[in-house]
């Protein structure tokens, strides 16, 4: 799900074979034994080490047809019109976010949500010019504004925003928008072609691009890292979902496209927050946990919002333990090699909607609230928007520019930076939002890391270096 916050709302695909992303042709539809009806996706794993033809072997022999098949990480996403095709392969192994959706609509009798309507195209020159930057009071916050001009970032620095799409057009984005490393990721396969990854419904994922790379120009406004290129890798369906097959495309094609960074302003999971553990959110949780491991091992560093759910955030296990069987976990935030952002607004506390936990939040970034919300570019124009969608960005330019400045660095020596960079921020004296006499919500910590901010608020450094380390390890 989106991250699309408040208060404002704003208003099959040709598969490409990549190295090592396998796909394979439909199962025969006809074989006896089959049933016939609604085909719908589901994400498959397998030990691993498993080839393709043993994991299309099998899903074939459970009445599916193999989209694509990760053999990095022995993931498969599949399609079947049978409704036994999950019991066949395994419920601990086969989840289907479009079946739980259906689930959960003939349970409440709630008709899906009607569509949204296209959003225009971009005509560059009806965008206004007007200089925007004194109306963000974000950038001044972490030090952005201070860094223009000198620290911009490098072209050779891409960042994948795993969003909405970003619109093109859009003349503070269309010199910052990487085509060839564009993609669209809805399917669970990556599809290059324009119309995949573009945006259709939503604005958020040109608001969070601008974020990150709005160009210095004068005119409208200014991203933290401008002088860098962001790829466009559609995982948000115009209903605002980000099923757990288009996430894993997307965090396998960046690794795939050697991607320094990723954003991701988004939930997993066909539900609000997993806030009780069961096998079917066992199977999204592994899944991811395998993309991210194998995406940071290649040299790509995620970033994630941490939700507006106003919920203590429970540390994902890595791939293959156990999880917990309670707490609120939030994919991909909380796990492990994830950078897991808060949102503060102007007046630098916590927002009420921001969810948080010790061990989960690692730095705190501007998302605003009521009234002051972040200002950046949308299909048309600009608009301001609030969440923890709008927080992460701001650290993702960060950690681009601190690319830029290394371009050898791991992420684990980019996350060391920019931790150590962070200003650190205390847990609030009084966390009483509403003014009845109770805590809206307990900050466990002390002032150099805590369940509010993590190490701090993000900084641009006023030198975007990262200096010499150890090797790189996974955190």
């Amino acid at each position: 799900m989106s991250l699309l916050a408040r208060p404002l709302r704003a208003a099959v695909c040709t598969v490409l074979v990549l190295s090592g992303c396998v796909t394979a042709g439909p199962a025969a539809a006809g074989d006896s034994g089959c049933a016939q009806g609604r085909a719908l996706r589901y994400v498959v794993t397998f030990d691993r080490g498993t080839t393709e033809a043993a994991a299309r072997s099998e899903i074939d022999g459970a009445c599916g047809a193999t989209t694509v098949f990760y053999p990095q990480i022995a993931v498969a996403v599949a399609t079947s019109g049978d409704p036994g095709f999950g019991g066949r392969i395994g419920l601990d192994r086969a989840f289907s976010a479009q079946a739980e959706r259906l689930a959960a609509q003939r349970v409440t009798e709630v008709k899906p949500q009607p569509s949204r309507p296209e959003l225009p195209a971009t005509d560059p020159a009806k965008v206004p010019a007007a200089d925007l930057s004194e109306q963000q009071w974000d950038m001044r916050m972490i030090g952005a504004d201070r860094s223009h001009g000198a620290s911009e970032g490098s072209r050779d620095v891409v960042v994948g925003v795993l969003d909405s799409g970003i619109d093109p057009d859009h003349p503070e984005l269309s010199d910052a928008v990487d085509r060839d490393d564009s993609a669209g990721c809805l399917t669970g396969a990556p599809d290059r072609s324009p119309s995949a990854w573009a945006p259709t419904t939503s604005v958020h994922g040109t608001h969070v691009a601008g974020i990150i790379a709005a160009a210095g120009d004068g005119r409208g406004v200014t991203g933290v890292a401008p002088g860098v290129r962001v790829a466009s890798v559609k995982v948000i369906d115009d209903r605002g979902y980000a099923d757990p097959e288009a996430a894993v495309c997307g965090l396998m094609w960046a690794a795939a496209r050697h991607m320094r960074v990723t954003n991701s302003s988004f939930f997993v999971n066909p539900w609000s927050l997993s806030c009780i553990r069961g096998h079917d959110r066992g199977v999204v949780h592994e899944v991811l946990a395998r993309a991210v491991e194998y995406s940071t091992s290649a040299g790509t560093l995620n970033v994630a919002a941490a939700t507006n759910e106003a919920v203590d955030l429970t540390p994902s296990a890595r791939s293959g333990a156990r999880g917990a069987s309670s707490g609120c976990e939030a994919l991909p935030a909380g796990l492990r090699d994830v950078v897991a952002v808060s949102a503060v607004g102007a007046d630098r506390v916590k927002a009420g909607y921001s969810s948080y936990g010790l061990g989960v939040i690692d730095v705190t970034a501007p998302g605003g609230e009521t009234g002051d919300c972040v200002l950046s570019a949308v299909p048309g124009g600009y608009a301001p928007l609030c969440g923890t969608s709008m927080a992460a960005p701001h650290v993702t330019g960060v950690l681009a520019l601190l690319a830029s400045a290394a371009p050898e660095a791991r992420p684990r020596q980019l996350r060391r930076t920019l931790e150590a960079e962070a200003l650190p921020m205390p847990c609030p004296a009084d966390y009483d939002l509403t003014g009845d006499g109770l805590q809206d919500a307990y900050c466990a910590g002390y002032e150099g890391y805590n369940g509010f901010y993590g190490h701090g608020m993000v900084q641009v450094p006023a030198r975007a270096a990262v200096p010499d380390g150890r090797p790189d390890q996974a955190r």
